[in-house]
């Protein structure tokens, strides 16, 4: 779960931002390997893209878990607010800058090509957890338009 108000606040300007560069992002995206992007994104060219959210220097100097995102995605971006230090962001990365607004890439990712079968089974990941997520907010949708509905248990 995204941790704070000014992660979120930067998680909505990332997705806006990736989704004016051609990308579809979904929020708390966990990979095969049990670690969880904050931000992944399919883009155009089934390119799959990983965003991690820092808005804090000691999470970010404390995080030792980063470098397992790398083999799941083309490209990663570490995403901070713009009131972050960005020359404690890794070297080796993307780095984008966001507030509620909107964002920016202040420096591209280093794109690598995933092996298609990890591709193939990262998308159909991605694309399950985004259609069970979709329908979801529809059945809460129709809850909420339906006082007295009773929806049976999917069991």
């Amino acid at each position: 779960m995204i941790s704070s108000s000014t992660a979120a606040e930067v998680a909505r300007g990332i997705c806006k931002l990736l989704i004016q560069e051609g990308y579809s992002p979904i929020l708390e995206f966990t990979l095969p390997n049990g670690r969880r992007l904050d931000v992944a994104a399919l883009g155009p060219g089934g390119e799959m893209l990983g965003v991690e959210i820092k808005v804090a220097l000691a999470d970010l100097r404390g995080d030792v878990k980063w470098p397992e995102y790398l083999d799941y995605c083309d490209l990663f971006y570490f995403a901070i607010p713009p009131d972050f230090p960005p020359e404690h962001v890794p070297a080796e990365t993307g780095l984008m800058i966001a507030d509620r607004y909107g964002g920016a890439i202040v420096k591209p990712a280093e794109a690598q090509s995933l092996h298609a079968s990890r591709r193939k089974a990262v998308t159909l990941s991605f694309a399950k957890v985004a259609a069970e997520r979709l329908s979801a907010v529809m059945e809460s949708m129709a809850a909420a338009s339906v006082p007295n509905l009773v929806i049976p248990d999917a069991e």
